[in-house]
Parts: C-alpha cells; sequence; structure tokens
C-alpha cells in the first residue's frame, strides 16, 4: 500500500486507466485483472476490485483543493 494518500490515488487511477482501455476492447476483469494488472502492480484480485469501486479522480481533487486552503500555515520543511 502507498505512504501518502495522493500516491495512493495515483495508484488507483493507473489501475482504472489501464482497464478502461482494455475494457474497450471487450475484455473481461478477470481477463484484464490476470494479463495486465497482477503482475505489474502485485495486488490481489480482492484489492483490484476494491481499487475499481474508489472514487479517484474525486477524491484527487479535493486533496488538491485541501492543500491550497492549508496554504496559509507555516512551513518548516
Amino acid at each position: 500500500m502507498a505512504y501518502h494518500r495522493k500516491n495512493f490515488l495515483k495508484r488507483v487511477l493507473k489501475v482504472q486507466q489501464i482497464t478502461l482501455e482494455h475494457r474497450a476492447q471487450g475484455l473481461y476483469f478477470k481477463e484484464i485483472y490476470h494479463k495486465y494488472i497482477e503482475d505489474e502492480f502485485n495486488i490481489c484480485k480482492r484489492t483490484y476490485d476494491a481499487y475499481l469501486g474508489i472514487n479517484a479522480k474525486k477524491q484527487l481533487k479535493d486533496l488538491e483543493a485541501k492543500k491550497q486552503t492549508n496554504t496559509n500555515q507555516i512551513q518548516l520543511f
């Protein structure tokens, strides 16, 4: 699992994009998982299914908006 939420969401988004590309070609989710996702991302089928259920684009947008509103705080590093 990713260390930061932003990196995790980017990973989920990449998995979703790969799935959409191959789904348009007529492949089933199980085929996509075994051919393209399993070896590259090293995740199980259950995690893959969970990734497909996450609205990553919206959550990334919310994180960016939250980061913009927190610019008033002093940054130490």
